[in-house]
């Protein structure tokens, strides 16, 4: 439980960092979401290594993204995601639907457009995690509830 807290007020510190001097101008936002999105990037990828250092290869994307789902975010939010949608062509869904990072912000209406400033770290994160398993990828989140949040994974087939 003291980790789970440690870890929040850690990610609340550090979206109040980056995003402490950001006017209303939307390229400074891009540049400070970047930001986040990169440290998130490199976490994911030490993390996924050390998960996966004594695990047999995945077979196909699905696989990933199964382990995605259950492993990682057991250990990174103490949960498994609730739903994976996927279209068999490359683009998955990741629904939360209480996202430990946004309950703590709100669970009304109050705070919905604060919101898409604590998911990019998280979306780096699992980009990261992918990116070390051989998955190039973008990922994308969206808020239209508080807390529930849901993550896109769209795979680059080149």
């Amino acid at each position: 439980m003291a980790d789970e807290t440690l870890f929040e007020l850690l990610h609340m510190e550090m979206v109040s960092h980056v995003f402490d001097h950001v006017e209303e101008d939307e390229e400074d936002h891009g540049k400070h979401t970047r930001v986040l999105e990169g440290m998130g990037f490199r976490v994911g990828q030490g993390l996924i290594e050390r998960l996966t250092k004594d695990s047999p290869s995945f077979k196909d994307d699905l696989e990933v993204m199964k382990f995605v789902c259950k492993d990682l975010w057991t250990i990174l939010f103490n949960k498994q995601i609730d739903n994976l949608r996927t279209n068999h062509q490359g683009t998955y869904v990741l629904q939360d639907n209480r996202f430990m990072l946004l309950t703590q912000l709100s669970s009304s209406k109050q705070y919905l457009e604060e919101a898409p400033k604590f998911l990019p770290y998280t979306c780096g994160l699992v980009k990261g995690a992918l990116s070390n398993l051989g998955i190039n990828c973008t990922v994308s989140a969206e808020v239209a509830v508080m807390p529930a949040c849901k993550f896109q994974v769209v795979i680059s087939r080149t």
